[in-house]
């Protein structure tokens, strides 16, 4: 079972060695194109963090090119102490070269192929995550990218999620994914011949698919009690001592029949349909002044999470049902 400290350990040792899987490249696309089927029509991708030589995801757009009816391909990697590599698809053909710098990132050579690009598609160093993303932002690109799950928490990050201008990739959260790994000491399993590990990672995009607007089925509070008696030992539907808001301990225990604020786990952004609930915030939002209003009357206690009896919840998101008009 895929689990944070993993990927979390990685960051912290700043092992990057994570390599992504063709066919889980392919799945992503395949979702976005099957929501816009001329999404990549003359356009121009770029995969700054790709090795040419070996990339998936360099392979994957050079095999589709035609196909997806491509501009151009862009694919560039880092060399530490060296010279970057940058490989140039069209319709005339390829030609792999070298950089005149590094290809970090934020080099100039980089930036403005970034300017250039329509698409910037990659699995970023986990390390640089932050500093990635900032990069991209400061562009006008669209973009798909592999990331923690919890750097959706991240202070650059979850506000564009809560504004809605990014969100969840089309494949689900749930069982993490498989990359390709060169630590031979830290390996979940091999497979035909090919060493493994599962890490608790997602795809985060501003591109549009279908997954996204699949509203998510609602019982009422007394239905899922009886269906999942365990909530009840959850605490679900309880009001926090500090926040005026409920619990709610999983995604499938949201009510339909309560219009109010609910504390929800990150992994409901997984399952989020715009069209059916709002985001208000989250925890440490309550905690900087942003959501004072959201705070019990009197209470006089900590306000980074959420407490039921005295007892601190987990991270929780606040989101709230649009109201029919």
């Amino acid at each position: 079972m895929a689990t944070n400290n993993k990927l979390n350990k990685a960051i912290q040792a700043k092992n990057d060695e994570f390599y992504t899987q063709y066919q889980d490249i392919e799945k992503e696309i395949q979702a976005y194109l099957a929501f816009n089927s001329n999404l990549f029509a003359g356009k121009a991708v770029l995969c700054p963090c790709d090795d040419p030589n070996w990339s998936n995801f360099t392979a994957y757009f050079i095999e589709n090119f035609e196909k997806l009816g491509l501009k151009e391909l862009v694919s560039t990697c880092y060399t530490k102490d060296g010279k970057g590599k940058i490989l140039r698809k069209t319709k005339n053909g390829k030609e792999l070269t070298l950089l005149n710098g590094d290809g970090d990132f934020n080099s100039d050579e980089l930036v403005q192929l970034r300017d250039k690009a329509d698409y910037i598609i990659t699995n970023p160093p986990f390390s640089l995550f932050r500093e990635f993303m900032a990069w991209v932002f400061r562009g006008k690109s669209k973009f798909a990218v592999i990331c923690n799950k919890n750097c959706v928490t991240f202070k650059e990050i979850f506000p564009k999620i809560k504004s809605n201008e990014i969100w969840s990739g089309y494949r689900a959260w749930a069982g993490g994914m498989w990359f390709k790994t060169i630590d031979e000491n830290d390996v979940d399993k091999v497979e035909n011949g090919v060493s493994l590990k599962n890490v608790s990672a997602i795809w985060l995009t501003n591109i549009e698919h279908n997954r996204r607007y699949e509203p998510i089925p609602l019982l009422s509070m007394k239905e899922n009690l009886l269906k999942y008696p365990k909530l009840k030992d959850k605490q679900a539907y309880t009001q926090y001592d500090n926040y005026n808001a409920i619990e709610i301990p999983e995604t499938k225990a949201i009510p339909n029949d309560y219009d109010g604020v609910m504390g929800v786990p990150i992994s409901f952004l997984d399952k989020f349909d715009p069209n059916q609930f709002r985001i208000i915030g989250i925890d440490a939002d309550i905690k900087n002044g942003s959501l004072s209003d959201l705070i019990v009357i009197d209470w006089e206690g900590k306000l980074d999470r959420g407490y039921i009896n005295g007892e601190r919840k987990y991270s929780r998101l606040l989101i709230q049902p649009h109201k029919e008009t």
